[in-house]
């Protein structure tokens, strides 16, 4: 009797548990099908490398950009021109020793003229000149002579006193030439310094002409002087009239 109770007892819990089922369910909600999130893994790595190339092409163009522009840069500076020249004072310096060449004393640095002037002056001294001819001739050789040494003094301050300035000039261009920004203003650097040292070369060749004129000067005229002197003594060993006295003058007044 008992047992039968026991078991009716049991029936009745377990419907009673299941008729509740539903209404523990029921406030559940079904989540729709196209409102879930699938993640693709292989999908997503390929996205992050496809990301990866792209921002590696836009580092390497924006690299060559830059080296782009740097290059611009270096060849605005090659292009760039030296703002210094040292031009207009070497010329100057050069139109002060072509200056002083002409002005020459006695016989210029001109062939026509120094081929007339020893032909004059320096040649076969005539049988037929007078004492006073060989005497005036004597002394313009003289005159050629000391003028000739003057010009060559003149000349030698000219070049020292253009010392002064081509070492101020020279040290300026080897300061433009190491602050140089780019090829050109090395290179017009450069061929400044070479037209200095030619300033500097005709400074010497003038010097050496100016001093090489006084010396051939110098010995045309000992030469002449050889010349005429055997002709003076010719002329005082060759018989003629006997002396004849008159009025010697022993200074120069000037008359």
């Amino acid at each position: 009797m008992k047992t039968r109770t026991f078991r009716s007892r049991a029936v009745a819990l377990a419907a009673t548990m299941l008729a509740a089922t539903p209404l523990a369910l029921s406030p559940m909600m079904v989540t729709p099908a196209h409102a879930l999130i699938v993640f693709d893994p292989s999908n997503y790595a390929q996205n992050v490398l496809t990301a990866a190339r792209t921002l590696e092409q836009i580092t390497h163009q924006i690299t060559s950009l830059q080296n782009e522009a740097q290059m611009l840069i270096n060849q605005a500076r090659n292009l760039a021109s030296l703002p210094f020249s040292a031009l207009q004072t070497l010329q100057q310096n050069v139109q002060k020793t072509q200056q002083l060449l002409s002005q020459a004393q006695g016989i210029a640095f001109n062939v026509q003229q120094i081929d007339q002037m020893f032909s004059q002056k320096y040649g076969n001294i005539s049988m037929s000149s007078s004492d006073t001819q060989l005497v005036a001739n004597a002394r313009d050789r003289w005159k050629n002579t000391v003028g000739g040494l003057q010009d060559a003094m003149r000349v030698q301050a000219g070049v020292v006193g253009n010392i002064d300035s081509n070492r101020t000039q020279m040290s300026a261009l080897v300061s433009q030439s190491q602050g140089a920004t780019g090829a050109l203003q090395a290179t017009q650097a450069g061929n400044q310094i070479l037209a200095l040292q030619s300033q500097q070369l005709s400074d010497l060749v003038a010097l050496l002409a100016s001093n090489g004129r006084a010396s051939a000067l110098t010995e045309a005229e000992r030469a002449a002087a050889a010349e005429q002197g055997r002709e003076q003594r010719r002329r005082f060993l060759t018989p003629g009239s006997g002396y004849t006295p008159g009025n010697a003058q022993m200074f120069n007044t000037g008359k």
